[in-house]
């Protein structure tokens, strides 16, 4: 554990000067020379594709290689073309660093006043609560595995994907706490709930992962929409938009699922993507072309759709996550953590009782 976090520290610390010298890139070159401010960071972009090599861990190695080998790369990439989170407004250098490399994306606050403090008291106090029940939820789960063996491989499953929803959820508000800290910026949420969706539009769109889908918008939906807005016109061009992100999405992910196991795809979790793309596709087609009124309530649309992408899941995303040992794997480190933690606080107490 202890190798790992050091290599976790010297990944992040060529990280930094690595977006300092884009930052520079930035203020030095107009944004009428895209391609020149491409070329000079096309290095940084080579470096984050290899960085998380070097990282063998689960949360590690999977955070780091979501924030830097995608997102950060995204960001950079639309920040050359002046355009993404990266470009307006000016930014300092630690806005910079932070807003490109974590999942984060600052929001626009009225001024404060008491009304407006009181109000954010009361709502940080809730999502305290409710980031508590969520992990305690998580560490049931975690206890629960001791007796998997006694339970039906279906709610294995979902308790899996449970598992993932909430680890990611938890790891990207801490880091979003942190970031908030070091900017005293107020951030938007990365998770809106999930759980509550009531079709596969509202789920991709606007729950899961939101960080993920405002960094897909403009890499490849807009591009592929406005190519296609040429030649098919604006009735048919956002269908080939919304696949193509589906795809590009499971190539991503494909990409991802390499450096945590360091396994040959099967590309199993790009087919996962290529049907949810297509099931949005034809979402979106039937609210054309059906009235409201036909359209289902939402207390039988969101089992539905949550319960579609769980079985989905099972058949295609977990197949992967199993070969690459991601449920023993993620045990491990959760004993190996404690253990690191317990290790560092005896240290603490024994350095702190000599020194009395």
């Amino acid at each position: 554990m202890e190798g790992e976090i050091v290599n976790y520290i010297k990944a992040w610390l060529q990280v930094i000067p690595s977006l300092s010298y884009c930052f520079l890139v930035g203020k030095l070159l107009p944004p009428s020379r895209p391609f020149l401010r491409l070329f000079l960071m096309f290095p940084v972009f080579s470096l984050f594709l290899y960085l998380p090599l070097n990282l063998h861990s689960l949360h590690l190695g999977g955070t780091f290689a979501f924030f830097i080998a995608w997102l950060a790369n995204s960001k950079l990439f639309l920040f050359a073309f002046n355009k993404g989170p990266l470009s307006l407004p000016p930014l300092s250098l630690p806005r910079f660093i932070a807003l490109a490399s974590l999942p984060i994306k600052f929001q626009q606050t009225p001024e404060p006043t008491s009304h407006n403090n009181n109000d954010n008291n009361q709502k940080g106090q809730k999502s305290l609560v409710k980031y508590g029940i969520k992990g305690l939820v998580l560490a049931g789960i975690v206890r629960s595995y001791e007796y998997k063996q006694h339970f039906h491989t279906n709610l294995v499953l979902t308790l899996y994907s449970i598992h993932i929803y909430l680890t990611l959820e938890i790891i990207l508000v801490v880091f979003a706490a942190v970031s908030r800290t070091l900017t005293g910026v107020e951030l938007e949420p990365q998770f809106n709930e999930p759980y509550l969706s009531s079709s596969p539009q509202d789920f991709w769109g606007r729950r899961w992962n939101i960080m993920a889908s405002r960094i897909l918008r403009p890499t490849v939906y807009e591009p592929v929409y406005s190519v296609c807005l040429h030649m098919m016109g604006r009735k048919w061009a956002s269908l080939p938009a919304v696949f193509a992100t589906f795809l590009a999405s499971g190539l991503i992910h494909e990409l991802i699922f390499y450096y945590l196991g360091r396994v040959r795809p099967t590309w199993e979790i790009t087919w996962f993507f290529i049907l949810h793309g297509f099931c949005l596709v034809v979402e979106i087609e039937l609210k054309k072309r059906l009235s409201r009124r036909l359209r289902l309530p939402k207390v039988i649309l969101g089992p539905l759709t949550v319960g579609f992408v769980l079985v989905t899941a099972f058949r295609l995303f977990f197949p992967q996550f199993l070969r690459c040992k991601g449920d023993e794997r993620g045990l491990q480190e959760y004993v190996a953590a404690f253990m690191f933690l317990k290790n560092v606080t005896r240290s603490l107490t024994l350095g702190a009782s000599w020194s009395l």
